[in-house]
């Protein structure tokens, strides 16, 4: 079985509702064990004026290969009605696979670590809520990442999670 880490945030359609149905999902997979879930964070979003987001992060371990594994989460993406029109553009779902074993990746399909985790609060937050001390194939840690980033404008966010 795989370790890995996700990342999920929405800001479409009731966010809490999106998130609470691609948990869900994820734990009626066989192949996915959903080992923990971060609070949530309403965070400020990049790009185009849109609402603020709900983003979260989850353990899972899993024996589907780190591309079945993104088929997998871009399939529940679509079950939520998630349209990919505008980058970073508003969305009922996002699901991003953060990290995968220790595997470096890079293909045309996925990235692994994602790319642009080691810069994004709203990743790094709610990442260190599972495990602050993992550390990146760079050799830094979750903490010591996220110690470099601006959480201005980041709050916890007070509605319930599964």
């Amino acid at each position: 079985m795989a370790e890995v880490y996700i990342a999920l945030g929405s800001n479409m359609d009731g966010p809490h509702d999106q998130l609470d149905r691609a948990l869900a999902s994820l734990s009626t997979d066989p192949n996915i064990e959903l080992v923990a879930v971060s609070d949530r964070y309403q965070t400020p979003p990049i790009g185009p004026s849109q609402p603020d987001y709900i983003n979260a992060a989850a353990q899972l371990q899993t024996t589907l290969s780190p591309e079945s594994l993104l088929d997998r989460l871009q399939f529940i993406e679509q079950q939520q009605d998630r349209v990919r029109t505008l980058r970073w553009g508003p969305r009922t779902l996002d699901l991003d696979i953060l990290i995968y074993d220790n595997i470096v990746l890079d293909t045309q399909r996925l990235t692994i670590p994602h790319p642009r985790m080691a810069e994004r609060a709203f990743v790094l937050l709610p990442l260190a809520d599972i495990n602050g001390d993992l550390a990146l194939p760079s050799g830094k840690t979750v903490l010591q990442l996220l110690a470099n980033c601006s959480v201005q404008g980041i709050v916890k966010s007070n509605a319930e999670k599964i």
